[in-house]
């Protein structure tokens, strides 16, 4: 009697982290994987048409960015290879708020959150170059940042720290100082909420526990 052969699944034996954030990197480093992760970010297009939801905004984007960083690879690396993209905004009032311009800007989103209750939204995109398969989600955070005077604005926006970061704060900087409570995701906040990230990987056969 013959007994079928099943075709052995290949799972992805490295991750490529489509971004140059330093707290994406350090998130990802946390989760202690077992197989190499790559650090490749590209110079990506992050407009996107007014119509777009705030969750069509960050998991778009997310999959934009790591389809960019698909294409700098070679194509062994490719073929190896899991891409996570992701991206992050602040909506206030229905507003989607990314990096300050400048720190004027940044002075101007600050004075609009303080004292306020607005929303984090962090999209997440799995892409296998290999198979084409992607896989997008993402996570909402709600913040009540306190109330602020003009004059702490102003110190924390010369610190510097605002001015890579959607909303113009970091809440696992200084910035943590300027919120009162959040009601979700801690990690969402940051950049990349690893639970949900965990599930996902768990989608392409890498399991974090």
């Amino acid at each position: 009697m013959e007994h079928s052969r099943t075709t052995p699944i290949e799972h992805p034996s490295q991750l490529v982290l489509a971004s140059s954030s330093p707290r994406r990197r350090e998130l990802v480093a946390s989760l202690g994987l077992s197989l190499p992760v790559l650090i490749l970010s590209s110079d990506t297009d992050e407009t996107t048409p007014p119509h777009w939801t705030p969750p069509q905004i960050v998991e778009r984007l997310g999959l934009r960015k790591a389809r960019a960083s698909a294409e700098l690879l070679s194509p062994e690396d490719a073929s190896a290879s899991l891409i996570i993209g992701a991206d992050t905004i602040v909506v206030l009032d229905g507003e989607a708020l990314g990096k300050p311009r400048d720190r004027a800007d940044a002075v101007g989103m600050l004075s609009r959150l303080q004292g306020r209750r607005h929303e984090v939204f962090t999209g997440i995109a799995c892409f296998e170059p290999r198979t084409g398969r992607q896989l997008t989600a993402h996570r909402r955070t709600e913040v009540v940042m306190k109330p602020l005077d003009s004059g702490t604005i102003e110190r924390y926006v010369e610190s510097g720290e605002p001015m890579d970061k959607a909303g113009s704060y970091g809440i696992q900087g200084r910035g943590a100082v300027l919120v009162d409570r959040i009601d979700g995701c801690y990690f969402n906040v940051v950049g990349l909420p690893l639970s949900l990230l965990s599930d996902m990987l768990s989608e392409f056969g890498i399991a974090v526990i």
